[in-house]
């Protein structure tokens, strides 16, 4: 699972997702990349189980990036337990994903393909995806 060395905070206010994305809303990498639809927080098992997918159906004979990083924290109190005493421990890693980010990234394989890998890894992740192809070649 994808989480950071070390990070400035331990523990991370929830935060908004307001707008689009400016930045990461390109394919840069690949030929063919997968572009999130709405916002959301990713886990980092999600991430995993998607990139796992895509690996699998092409049977590694594509290039992949991945775009996203989990690099905030989400905390949980324990079950049953009382109000007060502070904010819950670290349970796991999202990314923040704002509509327009591009997830993931592949090249070397044919378009059909590719396209079938993304439908299936749309599958593992909470939001509406869209398949787009790189511009400038």
């Amino acid at each position: 699972m994808l989480s950071p060395k070390r990070t400035k905070y331990r523990k991370y206010h929830r935060g908004r997702m307001r707008g689009k994305a400016n930045r990461g809303n390109e394919v840069s990498f690949g030929k063919y990349g997968l572009q999130a639809l709405e916002p959301s927080w990713i886990t980092s098992r999600q991430i995993e189980a998607t990139r796992r997918t895509i690996t699998r159906y092409t049977k590694r004979g594509a290039s992949l990036w991945i775009r996203i990083f989990p690099d905030k924290t989400v905390t949980a109190r324990a079950a049953e337990s009382r109000m007060g005493s502070g904010k819950g421990a670290v349970d796991y890693w999202v990314a923040t994903v704002k509509p327009g980010t591009v997830l993931f990234e592949i090249s070397s394989v044919p378009e059909e393909v590719a396209r079938a890998a993304f439908n299936l890894a749309a599958y593992k992740l909470p939001i509406k995806t869209k398949f787009i192809i790189r511009n400038d070649i």
